[in-house]
């Protein structure tokens, strides 16, 4: 893993021919992904795919959301 204060690299992988791959060790450990975990896959127009855990989006979510009523 090489550190750049908020990016990693964990290696390389090959996708499979259903469209899989598998999520370096070193990633799975760091960011607490197990089997079974729900992820969201986001894309930008620079061909850069992203991947978050969703209940780490559905945390992000519901705070915006309450801030939002807190504002109103």
């Amino acid at each position: 893993m090489v550190d750049n204060k908020s990016k990693s690299f964990y290696g390389s992988v090959k996708v499979g021919e259903r469209g899989q791959i598998v999520i370096p060790k070193k990633a799975r450990d760091e960011y607490d992904i197990k089997a079974g975990d729900s992820l969201i896959v986001f894309g930008d127009n620079k061909k850069v795919i992203k991947i978050m855990k969703a209940d780490m989006m559905r945390d992000f979510a519901l705070k915006v959301l309450e801030e939002l009523d807190n504002n109103e």
